[in-house]
């Protein structure tokens, strides 16, 4: 029989050269979900990719002093790029689309001409309001407090010949899918859509821009490119092969089940996506799912108010599963989440270290302890069984149909709960049966405990099925430790109790998830965090040079010499100062004294040839006099000041001038 197809998508992100936690959510998100379907027995196509065109691609190249096309290459394809993130965070894409590739710029430029071609785009003027960094049109009226709705940012007049395309033309049909069907969800989403943009009234929508050039061209009217969002909607359907022969996926996948997009892009998703593919007489998606967002202190994640979290120190600290499973099990999916190190911990404590990991090291070192590791014949059934065998069983057994309803509804969090209520109900179990009481005398309780025991290995076994969509590789270690063979990890056995075999051998393994040490984490994250911004910051930092100019009869005034040191010590009480003894060519010894610790001991610069000058008037410094000044180069170096002194060939003469 065919398998079912399921298509879903998220967002493709816009190249930022910061990617920070909130970038992971919405893909760790969509991951789950297809990791599940998969494991249901779907056909997953499972789309993801890069937004590369616009108005502040071009801007920030030039500030990089590289072509657009170098700039997202580099963050798209190098290290800590947006490919190189999704692999740490083991996200398992079928396919990435970048909006740069020749297949989808021919596509976006034919069905921009199609929908020319049937009157649904015309050409006019713009004149309103832009946001640069959402990349959105805006009217003075939708503006709040003067600024960008979506990201609280300045927006900026512009005013250029453009396309438009006949937004209002389907307003009605776009409040009928809205209103009347469940495309866009949660329900309160469609309130938000209906009564911000559509009962005031859709306004036609500027599709194309001539201030700038890094888009896909207008071929048919040189100077146009194509306004970005119009470009990277359509991703979702070039990518399946749309009005092209690079792929031939179209007719099998779309349309999409399930668009997972954060709510700051719903509206062009809800409203200005369906009338589009409603202009070129395509189906639309089934549904578009709009998360909330990771919140930090209160305010969104976000790079330009620096509060962002890298999750290349949050994975290396916790691991790559724990960090997914407390992205999904933390935050109810439709709705914001406040982020925190803290939280953070303490879930991976509570959950995965106190409860999962708790449950099965004790039970496979039970086996290992009273079986030898693997169990007995005749384990699975137990003739008097008590009413705590009989509720774990019951939780157990039903389990994955509570799983899969939460999982349909995208309410993943919800999913991971309800696993969770049976990880914690194993552990009581443990604590009624008291396994170590009954092995006190094997001979009459032996086949009990057995059968304790597999029923808490057959729980695990279950609980793990259902947890892989989460923590994959996690729960890949899990199974071996319990020993469940590979027929026993599919969809069909999780609702099947006593799927595992009687003689399972477990395997005593490292400890899945350790539980941490809050303050010490807290401080190791502080540290990380602070490398992390020093090595983001630029290798080396000069000076900038002086602008107020010196006459050179000024200059001649000072009197720089070679010198030679003879002797140099640490001043006594001060953790900066050096003691030079220095020979300047005119037989008496002259002492200079300089703040250069941090960077030298005094033992590595005796014999060394400096500068120095040397018709400074004296000065005290911590009782001892200093005639003079050595000459030293100083730069910053990755957030800390560098400092080297200027050492020059010993061949020269102690007291040559340099002129």
């Amino acid at each position: 029989m065919e398998k079912k197809k399921f298509y879903i998508t998220t967002p493709i992100y816009y190249p930022s050269d910061k990617l920070h936690i909130g970038h992971t959510y919405c893909t760790v998100a969509t991951d789950a979900m297809a990791r599940y379907k998969r494991l249901a027995g779907y056909d997953v196509m499972f789309l993801t990719g890069t937004d590369e065109h616009g108005q502040k691609i071009e801007d920030k190249a030039k500030e990089a002093g590289v072509t657009p096309k170098e700039f997202v290459d580099r963050i798209v394809e190098g290290p800590q790029g947006v490919k190189d993130l999704w692999k740490l965070m083991n996200i398992s894409n079928d396919r990435f689309i970048r909006t740069t590739d020749d297949y989808h710029v021919a596509a976006v430029q034919k069905i921009f001409k199609k929908m020319y071609d049937n009157g649904d785009i015309y050409k006019g003027t713009y004149k309103g309001k832009y946001c640069k960094p959402c990349e959105s049109f805006w009217t003075e009226s939708q503006l709040v407090d003067g600024k960008c709705p979506d990201c609280g940012r300045e927006v900026q007049d512009a005013e250029e010949e453009a396309y438009f395309f006949r937004l209002s033309k389907y307003a009605d049909k776009v409040r009928d899918l809205l209103e009347n069907t469940d495309f866009l969800q949660p329900r309160s989403r469609v309130n938000e859509m209906v009564k911000n943009f559509i009962d005031p009234g859709l306004e036609d929508l500027c599709v194309s821009r001539t201030s700038f050039t890094w888009g896909i061209p207008v071929d048919f009217d040189p100077g146009h490119v194509v306004y970005v969002w119009v470009d990277a909607l359509f991703n979702y359907t070039t990518a399946m092969g749309y009005m092209n022969d690079e792929h031939s996926d179209y007719d099998h996948y779309w349309p999409a089940d399930y668009h997972f997009v954060g709510k700051e892009i719903v509206r062009f998703h809800s409203i200005i996506w369906p009338a589009m593919l409603m202009s070129v007489g395509e189906p639309l998606p089934k549904h578009v799912f709009g998360h909330g967002w990771l919140l930090l202190d209160g305010g969104k994640m976000s790079k330009s108010k620096g509060n962002v979290v890298d999750p290349y120190i949050l994975a290396k600290q916790f691991g790559v599963d724990a960090l997914r499973f407390f992205l999904m099990r933390t935050f109810p999916f439709g709705s914001d989440g406040n982020f925190s190190n803290e939280l953070l911990i303490q879930t991976i404590n509570t959950d995965l270290a106190n409860d999962l990991g708790n449950l099965v090291s004790r039970t496979t070192a039970m086996v290992g302890k009273y079986f030898g590791g693997t169990l007995p014949e005749g384990c699975k059934t137990w003739d008097a069984p008590e009413a705590c065998d009989r509720d774990l069983i019951a939780m157990a057994s039903g389990l994955r149909n509570a799983y899969e309803a939460h999982m349909e509804s995208c309410a993943p969090h919800n999913a991971l709960a309800e696993t969770f209520k049976v990880i914690q109900r194993a552990n009581k179990y443990i604590d009624e049966t008291a396994p170590w009481a009954l092995a006190k005398d094997m001979d009459a309780n032996g086949a009990r405990l057995a059968h304790v025991l597999y029923n808490l290995l057959e729980a695990t076994r279950i609980c793990g099925i259902l947890l892989s969509p989460f923590m994959p590789d996690s729960m890949a270690k899990l199974f071996v430790q319990i020993g469940a063979p590979a027929g026993c990890q599919t969809w069909e056995s999780a609702a099947a109790w006593g799927s595992l075999p009687e003689t399972t051998t477990v395997t005593k393994g490292e400890n899945l998830f350790p539980r941490i040490d809050m303050d010490k984490a807290l401080e190791e994250l502080e540290a990380a965090e602070a490398e992390a911004k020093k090595a983001a910051l630029p290798a080396i930092e000069v000076e900038p040079q002086l602008t107020e100019k010196v006459d050179f009869d000024t200059f001649c005034k000072s009197d720089f010499r070679a010198v030679k040191v003879k002797a140099c010590e640490a001043v006594k009480k001060s953790a900066k100062l050096l003691k030079f003894t220095l020979d300047d060519g005119t037989g008496v010894d002259r002492q200079i004294l300089s703040g250069i610790h941090k960077w030298y001991e005094p033992e590595d610069l005796v014999g060394k040839t400096l500068i120095a000058i040397v018709n400074l008037p004296p000065r005290k410094m911590m009782g001892l006099e200093s005639n003079g000044m050595l000459i030293s180069a100083v730069h910053t170096e990755k957030g800390e000041e560098a400092l080297h002194l200027i050492m020059v060939d010993d061949a020269i003469p102690a007291g040559a001038k340099l002129c």
